[in-house]
């Protein structure tokens, strides 16, 4: 097979100051064996230097899969492009590319997921850079941030904000990689890439095309070779005219702390009765609690966090399948796994490329987002994409900004404090000890999601937490719902930094959410069509 190489003859593909994009999120789907021959070759021979390193989503984890980590050295790098980066919990260390990035030593830019695909797709074409309203009024918007992580990036703007037919647009500037590693299952000896094993395709079609349309190298990882014309023609997501190059990887993991598990890939579906319900709780709580924001039929796009337990509730309640869940990674359907192999679903309806994923949720094409939050301010606006002190607790923006931007309906969920001890007793919210950190503030450190955008496009938005629930108003952030247990004053009121209007209806959150037994609960037919 003339196309297949070594990982280290692949590492030594890669010149100076080369653009190098990476398909991964996370684990899933992850080239690590290319990453760390490149590394590798790093520490030998002190080259490649200074490569500029994209990624829509995460490229690694940090939990054995280390993805950009392997590159997170000195002299190797000179800018990272990412929608996201490795994130994990305060008891692990900061990985290294972040220390990279908060120390100043390299530009780093975080950019909405969706925009980076669309990036490579009109590099693919030839066309000027992505012009948008994803990201206008958010952190992306060079009137704050700019996608700037530090000052390194501030001094090499990748975004503008122009007026374009009497609105305002942000453009993103032409980005041009030169070298693609991406990742499938098998290759045939033709380099026709299936992808069988995977639990998404990601962008790989729009890495390939972006690269082979501008004269670079596309080197892919794959688990294994067969012979040319065996993988039928349906079955290739990646055809012979846009690979140059074939490493194999026996072992590549399917996703974090996954080696291989056919559910993921749609190979077999498992039984209801496998999958864990969420344990008894207030994180269980809030998420009943959003749950109830659903309707029979809706599609719902559902994020990292509390909300990822959404669709555990349906099932325990016996409404699995009455809604359809979407990823951005590219699952429909099925059941969405929970911790750091978020982003695969289990018995997933379909696969879809995640950059067309991303087209759906740009216009706002599905019902509803159940998101979760870090903080938000005095203007309804949502950070999930930055913490002061440990910035690796938030793999940063993903694809956040290019789902809330045009969503209709947006539920955003989370503790109403950090570090609250609180249990549920005889039906009611208990808290034994208040946190010390303010979740609602008068300015978010970032802004991910923009409240006065969302006035302003006329969007549903809820704040669900567990003393109480929020709607957003043009007057600010409005209480309608409480928790039995809690004092409104005290608990509520007196623990925001900025003033919380009160509805004139004010209501008990619904007694059923406060017992462990099942609800009962039922969801109204969503009514499509306008």
């Amino acid at each position: 097979m003339k196309k297949l190489i070594s990982a280290e003859k692949a590492a030594s593909l890669i010149d100076d100051d080369a653009c190098v994009t990476v398909s991964s999120a996370s684990g899933l789907n992850c080239p690590d064996a290319v990453l760390s021959a490149l590394g590798k070759r790093y520490k030998d021979e002190a080259k490649p230097r200074n490569l500029t390193l994209v990624h829509p989503i995460a490229a690694g984890d940090m939990y054995g899969i280390d993805g950009i980590e392997h590159l997170a050295q000195s002299g190797l790098l000179k800018k990272v492009i990412a929608g996201s980066l490795p994130s994990g919990p305060s008891s692990l260390p900061m990985p290294t590319i972040w220390k990279m990035i908060v120390e100043d030593q390299i530009a780093g830019y975080n950019v909405p997921s969706g925009v980076l695909f669309d990036l490579h797709k009109d590099a693919a074409a030839k066309r000027p850079g992505v012009l948008t309203k994803v990201g206008l009024d958010t952190f992306a918007d060079p009137e704050r941030q700019g996608c700037a992580m530090n000052a390194l990036a501030e001094a090499e703007p990748i975004v503008s904000r122009i007026e374009f037919s009497n609105q305002s647009w942000l453009h993103f500037h032409p980005l041009i990689p030169d070298i693609a590693i991406i990742r499938a299952t098998t290759a045939d000896e033709r380099g026709n890439l299936s992808f069988e094993h995977e639990g998404g395709l990601l962008g790989t079609v729009d890495q390939a095309l972006a690269v082979r349309n501008n004269g670079g190298i596309v080197i892919a990882q794959v688990k294994r070779v067969t012979k040319a014309g065996t993988i039928k023609p349906h079955h290739v997501h990646v055809p012979c005219n846009l690979v140059d190059y074939v490493v194999v990887a026996p072992e590549q993991m399917q996703t974090t702390m996954v080696q291989y598990d056919p559910a993921i890939s749609g190979e077999i579906f498992h039984p209801e009765s496998a999958f864990e319900l969420a344990p008894w709780g207030t994180e269980k709580l809030i998420a009943r609690r959003a749950a109830m924001q659903l309707q029979k039929g809706m599609t719902a796009n559902l994020g990292f966090g509390i909300s990822a337990n959404v669709p555990r509730i349906l099932l325990e309640e016996g409404m699995d399948g009455e809604v359809t869940w979407v990823i951005e990674q590219g699952a429909v359907g099925g059941m969405p796994l929970l911790g750091f192999a978020f982003g695969c679903s289990a018995n997933a309806d379909a696969i879809v490329p995640a950059s067309t994923q991303f087209t759906y949720f740009q216009g706002g094409g599905f019902d509803i987002a159940l998101l979760s939050f870090l903080q938000i301010d005095r203007y309804g606006n949502v950070n999930v994409s930055k913490l002061p002190g440990k910035p690796y607790l938030t793999a940063g923006c993903g694809g956040f900004v290019d789902i809330t931007t045009h969503a209709r309906k947006l539920v955003f969920s989370g503790y109403f404090k950090a570090g609250a001890k609180q249990h549920i007793q005889d039906g009611q919210l208990v808290i034994t000890q208040e946190g010390k950190t303010s979740k609602f503030v008068n300015d978010a450190d970032h802004v991910t999601f923009s409240g006065r955008m969302a006035i302003e496009r006329g969007q549903d938005v809820t704040y669900v937490t567990e003393r109480c629930v929020m709607k957003l108003t043009s007057d600010g952030l409005m209480v309608t719902e409480i928790a039995p247990g809690i004092d409104l004053e005290s608990d509520i009121l007196d623990q925001a930094e900025f003033k919380l209007i009160v509805s004139d209806d004010l209501k008990m959150m619904d007694p059923r959410l406060f017992h462990e037994c099942q609800m009962g609960m039922t969801l109204t037919e969503v009514q499509h069509g306008r």
